[in-house]
This record gives structure tokens, C-alpha cells and sequence, in this order.
């Protein structure tokens, strides 16, 4: 027998029941996951991994009955909260996105070691993930992050520029390029002065690219200053020859990263070097006046070096703070982000991938004209300089130096001499 009450509907309960029937159909089903994930990152990690029907992840969640909980901060203050948690008798938070010049030998006692995961539960082709974003996650030898986007430099040029100048293709030698930069230090024929290349005085990466077309260094992975100063003498003679002649901006003592950008896009500056990721942006028509003429190629080496050219990359990994319970859960999330499929699905979605291998995919390939030179950068890339507790300090000494030598205040010599005085203590021991 049906129970009387339930067919005891008044007019006003069934409009509302149905009202709300409908609306939760135009809405769609809903569940609550038995689990929960809460991941530590930037924004632009959870972005690239796209929502609704595009949601890299929606199988990965179903599977696992997770949801995902994204926590996001800009960079400095979200590396602060990460190891503040991970510090914490324990944490709720199981991934946690870090960037590659961070985790000091200390900083990496705080979070997992994936090693053995990667043994027993292996990530897909891993050996395709660039080896220097791998070595970059390693601390002791032991893995604490594996990587998930980069951001690695190439040497860009303005195309139409160059057809100006009567150059029909770009450097293909540091030699090739100092010397097209120094022809290029002219007035366009619109009138505009043109500097044949422009770069920050405060970043390390172009004394560092510079020293390893030379095949020097600044520090390497085992923490040796200059491994060939002489390298670092060449590297600096060069700037400083660029500035006397005219080649870097009188203002290169004061120039940053974002004056790097509008000048390529206003043909003030015929070469810069800069992220690959910048592509989009220099040649964006609502911004530049050279659209589809600003392209790139990867920083060429000198011709007196025969060895192996690094670019210089930054790179992010994913980690699993020690301090979280359920491990398994946060690598089985690792594991899928790290899949080629979910690699190809955030390039596409505008992540710097970190497989090589994706650079081939057709139609990534197609959507970005600089893949080709992207990949064969990435394919030797590596940090400018390891994590260590004084590299801020050591790097604001190291570029001190660089910007006096540049500027003629101080012989290329003197300026190596004075790094090795003044960086060495702060090295570990």
C-alpha cells in the first residue's frame, strides 16, 4: 500500500519541487567525492589544467572519487606557505608546486622522497621529462619534485629588422650575433633608433649564457664558482665591448625584464633573450608593431666552444609535503599530471611542457612557431645557478660585478677576481 503522505502534495510543494527539479537539472548532477585532495600552487597551475568538458583531470577525479581543492598564491608567498606546512607536525595540504631554485638541502628534509614511487608506481616515459628539469629536482641525489612547467630562454630577433639591415638569417654563433648587433644599432627607416639587442642588468641569465657559449659557468650543480673564470672574462669583455659600441642601451644599468618586452614590440631593439613563452606576446597585433616578424632560435654558442650550450631554464615540480598522510593519493595525482596526455593537454592550454616529446605533437607544433627551437633548448636546459641558503645574496654580489664590468667601471678580470673574493664564503661548505 502507498503510504497516504506521500501523496498529500499541496500546490505549493509540487512548484516548488519541481522548480527545484528543473533548476538541478539545468545544472546538472552533483556529487560530493569521498576524497579530497587540497593542492598548494599558483594560479596558472590550476588554469592549464582546464575545467568543465576540458578538464584534464575529470577521469583521473572520477576514478579516484577525489576532488581537487587548488590553493593559490603568487610565487614568493606561496613558496612561504609551502614550507611553513610542510614544517607543521602535519598538513592537509598533498601537493605542493616548487620552484626549481628553492629547495636547499634542508628545505628538501621537508617533503617526500618520490624515489621509490617512481619504482613502484613509474610515471610514463619518464625518462622523456628534460634532464636538466629532473636534475633540478633533485637534492642528495634522492627526487623530491617532479617537474611541471619551464620556462626556458631563447635569443629572439626582429626579422623585419634584420631584412632592413641587408641580414638574411639570424646568428648562428655568439660571433654572428655580436656582430649583427652591432650593425643593427642603427635608425630604422621610420625613424626609430634601434639598439641591436637589449637584456635586464638584473638577471643572472644573460652572464650566464654568455659564460657558457664560452663553455663557462657561474655555479655549478656540485656548487663550483667559475668552473672556468676565463669563460666568464670572455663572457664579460663581450657585454662590455656591446655597450661601448652602442649594442646594449645607454640605459642598460636600470633596464628590466618588462623594458625587454616593449622595446622588441616597438623595433627599439632588434634581439633580446627571454623566455620562449614570449612568443605570443611579442608578436600579439593589439601590442606590436612587427606581428609574426619577432621570432626566435636558441642562444647560439661560440665558435671557439665545441662542447655542449645549456640554456638557461627556471622550472616548477610538483612535491609531496612529509608531513601529509595519504601519499599515495597525492602521487597517484603526480603520476597523471606528469602522463604525456595531461603534458600535451597544459601545453596546449599554455604550460611550457616539460617532455620533449611534445614539441612533436602536430598540432601543438602548428600553434607555436618556435616549438622546434624550444625543444632542442629544453633538451639541454638547466637551472641558471642550484638552491643554496645564501644564493640571493650570491647572486646580487655575482651581478654587481657583472654590471660594473659592463659598464667599463672595472676590467673583466677585476670583475671575476672580486666575485671569487666576495661569493665564495657564502657557498656551502
Amino acid at each position: 500500500m502507498t503510504d497516504r503522505i506521500t501523496l498529500d502534495i499541496t500546490r505549493r510543494g509540487f512548484l516548488g519541487t519541481a522548480l527545484g527539479g528543473a533548476a538541478a537539472l539545468a545544472a546538472g548532477p552533483s556529487w560530493a567525492a569521498a576524497k579530497t585532495l587540497n593542492i598548494l600552487s599558483h594560479k596558472v597551475h590550476e588554469t592549464v589544467l582546464g575545467t568543465g568538458d576540458g578538464d584534464l583531470m575529470k577521469e583521473w577525479k572520477a576514478r579516484n572519487d577525489t576532488d581537487l581543492v587548488f590553493t593559490t598564491f603568487d610565487s614568493n608567498p606561496l613558496q612561504d606557505r609551502l614550507f611553513r606546512e610542510a614544517s607543521l607536525p602535519s598538513t592537509d595540504y598533498g601537493v605542493g608546486y616548487i620552484i626549481d631554485n628553492r629547495p636547499t638541502a634542508d628545505i628538501a628534509k621537508l617533503f617526500a622522497l618520490l624515489d621509490d614511487f617512481l619504482k613502484s608506481a613509474p610515471i610514463e616515459n619518464y625518462d622523456d621529462i628534460a634532464p636538466g628539469l629532473r636534475e633540478a629536482m633533485t637534492v642528495g641525489g634522492k627526487t623530491i619534485g617532479i617537474p611541471v612547467r619551464h620556462a626556458t630562454g631563447g635569443l629572439f630577433y626582429n626579422e623585419a629588422l634584420l631584412e632592413e639591415a641587408g641580414i638574411s638569417a639570424p646568428p648562428t654563433t655568439l660571433e654572428e650575433l655580436i656582430e649583427q648587433a652591432k650593425k643593427l644599432t642603427f635608425t630604422a627607416k621610420d625613424g626609430t633608433p634601434v639598439t641591436g639587442m637589449i637584456m635586464a642588468s638584473d638577471l643572472a641569465v644573460f652572464p650566464v649564457s654568455f659564460a657558457r657559449a664560452f663553455g663557462g659557468d657561474y655555479i655549478t650543480k656540485d656548487f663550483k664558482l667559475l668552473p672556468k673564470p676565463e669563460a666568464m672574462e670572455k663572457a664579460l669583455g663581450v657585454m662590455a665591448n656591446m655597450f661601448k659600441d652602442g649594442a646594449l642601451p645607454r640605459s642598460y644599468a636600470t633596464t628590466k625584464n618588462d623594458d625587454q618586452v616593449t622595446w622588441m614590440q616597438q623595433g627599439r631593439a632588434a634581439f633580446t633573450m627571454i623566455t620562449f613563452a614570449r612568443y605570443k606576446q611579442f608578436n600579439d597585433p593589439a601590442n606590436s608593431k612587427f606581428p609574426g616578424k619577432i621570432k626566435a632560435v636558441q642562444f647560439p654558442k661560440s665558435k671557439s666552444y665545441d662542447g655542449e650550450m645549456s640554456a638557461v631554464t627556471e622550472s616548477w615540480g610538483m612535491s609531496i609535503p612529509a608531513n601529509f598522510a595519504d601519499k599515495e593519493l597525492a602521487w597517484s595525482y603526480i603520476r597523471e599530471v606528469s602522463s604525456p596526455r595531461v603534458t600535451l593537454g597544459m601545453a596546449k592550454n599554455g604550460n611550457g611542457p616539460v617532455r620533449v616529446s611534445t614539441y612533436a605533437d602536430a598540432e601543438f607544433a602548428a600553434a607555436s612557431p618556435v616549438a622546434a627551437a624550444e625543444a632542442k633548448a629544453l633538451a639541454t636546459a638547466r637551472g641558471a645557478f642550484p638552491p643554496f641558503p645564501e644564493a640571493a645574496r650570491a647572486q646580487q654580489l655575482f651581478l654587481e660585478d657583472v654590471q660594473l664590468a659592463v659598464l667599463g667601471r672595472k676590467t673583466p678580470a677585476e670583475a671575476v677576481e672580486n666575485m671569487v673574493k666576495r661569493i665564495t664564503p657564502l657557498l656551502p661548505a
